[in-house]
């Protein structure tokens, strides 16, 4: 953890948890604090789930998973076990206990992945998956593919780095989750034009968790060859909200013109989770075309 004192820490707590506050600054607040790390960040970003935000809580569930803190595992824990809250908030609550990787948490785990709920189920059988691996990890693994990308995910990318046959396993509705994630992954991590289209193929997947983990990939690479499909995910609003909110967020990281046009069209869905994704993916887009040096820049407001 960064040395900084308890009552900066506190500070940005404090606009974090804060609902008068724009969603943009909330979520700097939350991005700093998980930059941050500590036991403190924690306590102020598990505060936060009494929020009414479906897409802030999940959002505090994805930042907990990704600091890999065990410190964070009874607050996951309990919102994974509680129904009350969005099937959404749940999901990333589960795949938050696989990216931590806790051999102890398979149990819980387990209880869940037949969840009525079919984001939390599909979530849970894939962290399953990921615990497995992470204690019986082959030989054949220390040969992966490298990831330019800074993130604990769901899965490793395949041994295989053939892009028709990892479209292929992708896109086998036959095989387990977790391995058609390690193929997403790994076409993720190759970055060519071939590998872009045929992730652009996973939005044809019947799992709506799958499909928002394609937008997110898309999020992460920041390619505006992917921009057609991200447009076009957002705009279908049969669509589910989590596959939405990932496109708004993957086209407010891209940054483009295009992208900025389309995301304030959206302002103002009908449904919570894609407009405030919007407002901050907008904010997102904004500090990509900016000259400001961290997205994660809430210590530097408070103390200022």
């Amino acid at each position: 953890m960064v040395n900084i004192n308890i009552a900066a820490l506190e500070n940005i707590g404090k606009v974090l948890n804060d609902p008068k506050r724009p969603m943009k600054e909330r979520f700097r607040a939350l991005f700093t604090l998980r930059n941050l790390g500590g036991e403190i960040a924690i306590k102020c970003i598990s505060e936060c789930f009494q929020d009414e935000s479906v897409l802030l809580k999940h959002e505090l569930a994805y930042c907990l998973g990704q600091m890999q803190d065990k410190n964070a595992i009874p607050i996951l824990r309990s919102v994974l076990e509680d129904k009350t809250q969005d099937p959404i908030v749940r999901h990333e609550a589960g795949e938050a206990l696989g990216a931590i990787g806790d051999p102890d948490l398979k149990m819980l785990l387990e209880k869940y992945q037949h969840d009525p709920a079919i984001e939390v189920a599909e979530t849970c059988q894939i962290a399953l998956q990921r615990l497995n691996w992470v204690a019986n990890k082959a030989s054949e693994d220390r040969n992966l593919s490298k990831s330019r990308y800074e993130s604990i995910d769901p899965a490793p990318p395949s041994v295989e780095d053939n892009v028709e046959k990892l479209q292929q396993t992708m896109m086998d509705e036959s095989k387990p989750l977790f391995d058609r994630y390690r193929a997403m992954f790994s076409l993720r991590n190759l970055g060519t034009t071939e590998s872009i289209n045929a992730l652009g193929q996973g939005f044809k997947a019947s799992s709506a968790l799958f499909r928002h983990e394609v937008a997110f990939i898309f999020g992460q690479m920041q390619d505006e060859r992917s921009v057609p499909y991200l447009k076009q995910t957002l705009e279908d609003v049969t669509e589910h909200e989590m596959v939405r909110h990932e496109a708004a967020e993957a086209l407010g990281s891209i940054a483009t013109d295009e992208c900025t046009e389309v995301l304030k069209k959206y302002l103002n869905d009908p449904r919570p989770v894609v407009r405030e994704s919007c407002e901050v993916a907008l904010d997102m887009s904004e500090y990509e075309n900016s000259p400001e040096f961290q997205y994660a820049n809430t210590l530097l407001t408070v103390q200022s």
